[in-house]
Protein backbone atom coordinates (compact mmCIF):
# COMPACT_ATOMS: atom_id res chain seq x y z
CA UNK A 1 0.00 0.00 0.00
CA UNK A 2 1.04 3.21 -0.82
CA UNK A 3 1.66 5.54 2.78
CA UNK A 4 1.71 9.13 1.25
CA UNK A 5 -0.89 11.27 2.46
CA UNK A 6 -4.35 12.20 1.25
CA UNK A 7 -6.53 13.77 3.77
CA UNK A 8 -8.91 16.24 3.94
CA UNK A 9 -9.45 18.90 6.23
CA UNK A 10 -12.78 20.90 6.78
CA UNK A 11 -12.18 24.68 7.14
CA UNK A 12 -16.21 25.79 6.34
CA UNK A 13 -19.20 24.27 5.69
CA UNK A 14 -21.63 26.72 5.79
CA UNK A 15 -23.33 28.52 2.89
CA UNK A 16 -23.66 32.20 1.94
CA UNK A 17 -24.06 33.42 5.92
CA UNK A 18 -21.98 31.97 8.83
CA UNK A 19 -23.38 30.93 11.92
CA UNK A 20 -22.24 31.06 15.84
CA UNK A 21 -20.48 27.43 15.18
CA UNK A 22 -19.96 27.07 10.99
CA UNK A 23 -18.37 28.95 8.82
CA UNK A 24 -18.36 29.67 5.07
CA UNK A 25 -16.46 27.45 2.28
CA UNK A 26 -13.20 26.61 2.87
CA UNK A 27 -11.08 23.22 3.02
CA UNK A 28 -6.67 21.93 2.68
CA UNK A 29 -6.60 18.79 1.36
CA UNK A 30 -3.46 17.52 1.34
CA UNK A 31 -1.68 14.80 -1.21
CA UNK A 32 1.70 13.45 -0.93
CA UNK A 33 2.43 16.77 1.22
CA UNK A 34 1.12 18.81 -1.25
CA UNK A 35 -1.21 21.36 0.66
CA UNK A 36 -4.24 22.84 -1.93
CA UNK A 37 -6.41 25.33 -0.27
CA UNK A 38 -10.35 24.99 -1.75
CA UNK A 39 -12.00 27.88 -1.51
CA UNK A 40 -11.20 30.72 1.45
CA UNK A 41 -14.36 32.44 2.74
CA UNK A 42 -14.56 34.79 6.16
CA UNK A 43 -12.55 33.28 9.02
CA UNK A 44 -10.33 30.30 6.78
CA UNK A 45 -7.22 31.63 8.49
CA UNK A 46 -8.20 31.36 11.88
CA UNK A 47 -9.78 28.36 11.14
CA UNK A 48 -6.10 27.19 9.71
CA UNK A 49 -4.73 28.34 12.98
CA UNK A 50 -7.50 26.59 15.14
CA UNK A 51 -6.71 23.58 13.72
CA UNK A 52 -3.66 23.72 13.80
CA UNK A 53 -2.92 23.56 9.89
CA UNK A 54 0.10 23.78 7.61
CA UNK A 55 -0.93 26.72 6.12
CA UNK A 56 2.74 28.06 5.42
CA UNK A 57 2.89 25.17 2.86
CA UNK A 58 0.17 25.95 1.21
CA UNK A 59 1.49 26.71 -2.87
CA UNK A 60 -1.67 26.28 -4.40
CA UNK A 61 -5.12 28.00 -3.65
CA UNK A 62 -8.26 27.21 -5.94
CA UNK A 63 -11.07 29.46 -6.14
CA UNK A 64 -14.86 28.19 -7.42
CA UNK A 65 -16.43 31.27 -8.33
CA UNK A 66 -16.91 34.77 -6.93
CA UNK A 67 -19.65 34.87 -4.63
CA UNK A 68 -18.30 36.32 -1.41
CA UNK A 69 -19.20 33.36 0.76
CA UNK A 70 -16.03 31.43 -1.40
CA UNK A 71 -13.47 34.04 -1.43
CA UNK A 72 -13.72 37.22 1.33
CA UNK A 73 -11.30 35.69 3.11
CA UNK A 74 -8.58 35.63 0.46
CA UNK A 75 -7.31 39.44 0.99
CA UNK A 76 -6.38 38.83 4.70
CA UNK A 77 -5.11 35.28 3.98
CA UNK A 78 -2.66 37.09 1.77
CA UNK A 79 -1.77 39.96 3.78
CA UNK A 80 -1.06 37.37 6.94
CA UNK A 81 1.35 35.27 4.55
CA UNK A 82 2.72 38.90 3.82
CA UNK A 83 3.69 39.54 7.51
CA UNK A 84 4.54 36.52 8.57
CA UNK A 85 7.46 36.79 5.68
CA UNK A 86 6.54 34.08 3.03
CA UNK A 87 8.85 34.14 0.73
CA UNK A 88 7.67 31.22 -2.00
CA UNK A 89 5.73 32.05 -5.14
CA UNK A 90 1.87 31.47 -4.56
CA UNK A 91 -0.58 30.22 -7.13
CA UNK A 92 -3.81 30.80 -7.23
CA UNK A 93 -6.44 29.42 -10.01
CA UNK A 94 -9.64 31.37 -10.03
CA UNK A 95 -11.76 33.18 -12.34
CA UNK A 96 -9.87 35.84 -13.94
CA UNK A 97 -11.79 38.94 -12.32
CA UNK A 98 -10.76 37.96 -9.13
CA UNK A 99 -7.01 39.62 -10.08
CA UNK A 100 -8.68 42.75 -10.40
CA UNK A 101 -10.04 42.89 -7.32
CA UNK A 102 -7.20 41.80 -5.12
CA UNK A 103 -4.89 44.32 -7.47
CA UNK A 104 -7.77 47.34 -6.17
CA UNK A 105 -7.48 45.93 -2.66
CA UNK A 106 -3.83 46.29 -2.42
CA UNK A 107 -3.55 49.28 -4.64
CA UNK A 108 -5.64 51.72 -2.12
CA UNK A 109 -4.56 49.94 0.62
CA UNK A 110 -0.94 50.88 -0.45
CA UNK A 111 0.33 47.29 -0.17
CA UNK A 112 3.01 44.96 -1.84
CA UNK A 113 3.26 41.74 -1.17
CA UNK A 114 6.64 40.09 -0.22
CA UNK A 115 6.31 37.04 -1.81
CA UNK A 116 5.62 36.62 -6.06
CA UNK A 117 1.41 35.60 -6.93
CA UNK A 118 1.26 33.89 -10.04
CA UNK A 119 -2.15 34.07 -11.31
CA UNK A 120 -4.06 30.74 -13.38
CA UNK A 121 -7.51 31.55 -14.51
CA UNK A 122 -10.01 29.09 -15.04
CA UNK A 123 -12.00 28.15 -18.11
CA UNK A 124 -15.88 26.68 -17.35
CA UNK A 125 -16.74 25.90 -20.88
CA UNK A 126 -15.02 22.46 -20.19
CA UNK A 127 -12.58 19.96 -18.04
CA UNK A 128 -8.98 21.92 -17.89
CA UNK A 129 -6.05 20.14 -16.39
CA UNK A 130 -4.88 22.84 -14.44
CA UNK A 131 -1.70 21.66 -12.10
CA UNK A 132 0.10 18.78 -12.59
CA UNK A 133 3.68 17.43 -11.23
CA UNK A 134 5.21 14.15 -10.42
CA UNK A 135 2.63 12.95 -8.09
CA UNK A 136 -0.92 14.96 -8.62
CA UNK A 137 -2.98 16.20 -11.56
CA UNK A 138 -5.42 18.53 -11.09
CA UNK A 139 -8.63 19.44 -12.82
CA UNK A 140 -11.37 22.10 -13.22
CA UNK A 141 -14.37 21.41 -14.74
CA UNK A 142 -18.19 23.39 -15.10
CA UNK A 143 -20.29 23.78 -12.50
CA UNK A 144 -24.31 25.31 -13.93
CA UNK A 145 -24.60 28.32 -10.54
CA UNK A 146 -26.10 31.52 -11.13
CA UNK A 147 -22.77 32.78 -11.74
CA UNK A 148 -19.25 31.06 -13.26
CA UNK A 149 -18.40 28.32 -11.20
CA UNK A 150 -16.00 25.78 -11.57
CA UNK A 151 -15.52 22.35 -9.80
CA UNK A 152 -12.12 20.70 -9.04
CA UNK A 153 -10.83 17.36 -9.30
CA UNK A 154 -7.25 16.04 -7.54
CA UNK A 155 -6.23 13.06 -8.36
CA UNK A 156 -3.06 11.10 -7.41
CA UNK A 157 -0.38 9.80 -10.58
CA UNK A 158 -0.47 5.89 -10.74
CA UNK A 159 1.14 4.35 -8.85
CA UNK A 160 4.58 2.35 -9.79
CA UNK A 161 4.47 -1.28 -10.16
CA UNK A 162 5.42 -3.64 -7.52
CA UNK A 163 8.40 -5.84 -7.00
CA UNK A 164 8.53 -9.59 -6.34
CA UNK A 165 11.86 -10.34 -5.11
CA UNK A 166 11.10 -13.68 -5.15
CA UNK A 167 9.78 -13.85 -8.48
CA UNK A 168 12.66 -11.64 -9.60
CA UNK A 169 14.87 -14.23 -8.98
CA UNK A 170 13.07 -17.16 -10.07
CA UNK A 171 13.00 -15.40 -13.60
CA UNK A 172 16.92 -14.27 -13.14
CA UNK A 173 15.81 -11.09 -13.82
CA UNK A 174 18.35 -8.25 -13.22
CA UNK A 175 18.21 -5.59 -10.33
CA UNK A 176 19.40 -3.42 -12.74
CA UNK A 177 15.74 -3.88 -14.73
CA UNK A 178 14.06 -2.66 -11.74
CA UNK A 179 13.22 0.82 -12.77
CA UNK A 180 11.78 -1.40 -16.03
CA UNK A 181 9.82 -2.66 -14.35
CA UNK A 182 8.20 -0.66 -12.10
CA UNK A 183 6.95 1.61 -15.31
CA UNK A 184 5.53 -1.67 -16.25
CA UNK A 185 7.67 -2.91 -18.65
CA UNK A 186 8.90 -6.23 -20.11
CA UNK A 187 12.62 -7.37 -19.61
CA UNK A 188 14.77 -9.62 -20.60
CA UNK A 189 16.86 -11.78 -18.06
CA UNK A 190 20.20 -13.17 -18.11
CA UNK A 191 19.13 -16.03 -20.45
CA UNK A 192 18.21 -13.99 -23.21
CA UNK A 193 14.28 -14.77 -22.42
CA UNK A 194 12.07 -12.39 -22.83
CA UNK A 195 10.17 -12.10 -19.15
CA UNK A 196 6.71 -10.44 -18.89
CA UNK A 197 5.84 -7.83 -16.02
CA UNK A 198 3.13 -9.69 -14.35
CA UNK A 199 5.23 -12.48 -14.14
CA UNK A 200 7.22 -10.49 -11.71
CA UNK A 201 5.76 -7.91 -10.35
CA UNK A 202 2.50 -6.55 -8.43
CA UNK A 203 -0.23 -4.32 -9.12
CA UNK A 204 0.37 -1.28 -7.15
CA UNK A 205 -2.56 0.54 -5.44
CA UNK A 206 -5.13 2.15 -7.37
CA UNK A 207 -4.47 6.05 -7.12
CA UNK A 208 -6.92 7.72 -5.27
CA UNK A 209 -9.09 10.65 -6.33
CA UNK A 210 -11.32 14.06 -4.53
CA UNK A 211 -13.72 16.23 -6.51
CA UNK A 212 -15.05 19.26 -5.46
CA UNK A 213 -18.36 20.58 -6.51
CA UNK A 214 -18.75 23.96 -4.94
CA UNK A 215 -22.23 26.15 -5.75
CA UNK A 216 -24.21 23.83 -8.47
CA UNK A 217 -27.99 23.10 -9.60
CA UNK A 218 -28.54 19.60 -10.06
CA UNK A 219 -27.06 18.52 -13.01
CA UNK A 220 -26.23 15.15 -14.20
CA UNK A 221 -24.16 16.50 -16.74
CA UNK A 222 -21.57 16.67 -14.46
CA UNK A 223 -21.30 13.22 -13.77
CA UNK A 224 -18.67 12.60 -16.71
CA UNK A 225 -16.19 14.53 -14.43
CA UNK A 226 -16.37 12.94 -11.49
CA UNK A 227 -17.16 9.05 -12.45
CA UNK A 228 -16.03 7.00 -10.25
CA UNK A 229 -13.50 8.85 -7.68
CA UNK A 230 -12.86 7.96 -4.10
CA UNK A 231 -14.69 11.18 -2.09
CA UNK A 232 -17.01 13.48 -3.83
CA UNK A 233 -17.55 17.02 -2.08
CA UNK A 234 -20.84 18.24 -3.18
CA UNK A 235 -22.90 21.29 -1.79
CA UNK A 236 -26.29 20.22 -0.15
CA UNK A 237 -27.21 23.52 0.56
CA UNK A 238 -31.38 22.35 1.10
CA UNK A 239 -33.33 19.57 2.57
CA UNK A 240 -36.18 18.47 0.42
CA UNK A 241 -38.49 20.92 1.89
CA UNK A 242 -36.75 23.91 0.20
CA UNK A 243 -36.26 21.74 -2.90
CA UNK A 244 -37.64 24.90 -5.10
CA UNK A 245 -35.35 27.68 -3.68
CA UNK A 246 -32.47 25.44 -4.89
CA UNK A 247 -33.74 25.29 -7.86
CA UNK A 248 -34.58 29.39 -7.55
CA UNK A 249 -31.13 29.43 -6.49
CA UNK A 250 -29.46 27.24 -8.58
CA UNK A 251 -28.19 25.19 -5.66
CA UNK A 252 -29.00 21.31 -4.72
CA UNK A 253 -30.43 19.73 -1.76
CA UNK A 254 -29.01 16.78 0.01
CA UNK A 255 -30.84 14.11 -1.89
CA UNK A 256 -29.94 15.70 -4.96
CA UNK A 257 -26.35 15.53 -4.01
CA UNK A 258 -26.83 12.03 -3.57
CA UNK A 259 -28.12 11.10 -6.24
CA UNK A 260 -25.51 12.66 -8.27
CA UNK A 261 -22.84 10.55 -6.23
CA UNK A 262 -25.21 7.70 -6.95
CA UNK A 263 -25.05 8.20 -11.04
CA UNK A 264 -21.17 8.82 -10.79
CA UNK A 265 -20.37 5.88 -8.73
CA UNK A 266 -18.47 7.24 -6.48
CA UNK A 267 -17.25 5.69 -3.30
CA UNK A 268 -17.89 8.37 -0.56
CA UNK A 269 -20.12 11.31 -0.30
CA UNK A 270 -19.61 14.37 2.11
CA UNK A 271 -22.26 17.09 2.20
CA UNK A 272 -21.91 20.84 3.00
CA UNK A 273 -22.78 24.55 1.94
CA UNK A 274 -25.81 23.72 4.72
CA UNK A 275 -27.93 26.99 4.62
CA UNK A 276 -28.24 28.78 7.95
CA UNK A 277 -31.40 28.57 8.33
CA UNK A 278 -30.93 24.58 9.77
CA UNK A 279 -29.31 23.96 13.37
CA UNK A 280 -29.64 20.09 13.54
CA UNK A 281 -27.60 19.04 10.28
CA UNK A 282 -28.57 15.33 10.78
CA UNK A 283 -31.61 15.89 8.74
CA UNK A 284 -28.93 15.73 5.66
CA UNK A 285 -27.60 12.39 5.97
CA UNK A 286 -31.24 11.32 6.60
CA UNK A 287 -32.61 12.27 2.93
CA UNK A 288 -29.02 11.71 1.14
CA UNK A 289 -28.72 8.49 2.28
CA UNK A 290 -32.63 7.38 1.74
CA UNK A 291 -30.80 7.91 -2.47
CA UNK A 292 -27.47 6.52 -1.52
CA UNK A 293 -25.59 4.71 1.84
CA UNK A 294 -21.94 5.56 1.95
CA UNK A 295 -22.12 9.77 3.14
CA UNK A 296 -21.27 11.78 5.27
CA UNK A 297 -21.65 15.56 6.96
CA UNK A 298 -18.79 17.58 6.25
CA UNK A 299 -17.75 18.92 9.79
CA UNK A 300 -15.45 21.69 10.70
CA UNK A 301 -12.14 20.69 12.10
CA UNK A 302 -12.53 16.95 11.06
CA UNK A 303 -9.91 15.07 8.61
CA UNK A 304 -11.67 13.02 6.03
CA UNK A 305 -8.91 10.43 4.98
CA UNK A 306 -9.25 8.55 1.72
CA UNK A 307 -7.84 5.52 2.43
CA UNK A 308 -7.12 2.30 -0.09
CA UNK A 309 -9.03 -0.01 1.58
CA UNK A 310 -12.29 2.04 1.85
Amino acid sequence: MSSQAFELLILGSSSASPTADRNQSAQLLNIAERFFLIDCGEATQIQLRKFKAKFQKVDHVFISHLHGDHFFGLPGYLGSMHLLGRQQELNIYCPKELKSIIDLIHEVSETKLNYPVKWHFTDNSKQNLIFEDDKVEVYSFPLKHRIYCTGFLFKEKPFPRKIDKFLMDKHEVSTADVHLLRAGLDVTNSKGELIKNFEVTLDPPKSRSYAYCSDTKYDETLVQYIKDVYLLYHESTFLDDKIDRAKQTFHSTAKQAASIAKLANVKKLLLGHYSARYGDLSQFVKEASEVFQNCALSVEGETVLVEHSE
